[in-house]
């Protein structure tokens, strides 16, 4: 299964680009944001590829984190601790 490009719902600070971008790499984000705001700085033309990027990137789809999980595993606990008693 090939790897899609989209922008991350879980690792987002304005839109998710750099967030998707460092789960498509395989990378920390906070690199991706330096290098981002570097570009921005020294050149400008950050700017307009990251809303480009935020554009042409789809929204990734239905993430679950840790919270959702949890939450989801909380009743199945509950109940196996009735049947314990």
């Amino acid at each position: 299964m090939k790897k899609k490009l989209y922008r991350s719902k879980k690792d987002k600070t304005i839109a998710g680009v750099c967030g998707g971008i460092a789960e498509y790499f395989d990378v920390d984000s906070t690199l991706v944001r330096l290098i981002t705001g570097l570009s921005i700085i020294l050149g400008g033309a950050g700017v307009i590829a990251y809303i480009i990027a935020w554009i042409i990137m789809p929204e990734a789809p239905e993430q679950f984190s840790d919270d959702k999980i949890d939450k989801k595993e909380e009743p199945k606990e509950k109940t196996k601790k009735r049947e314990k008693k």
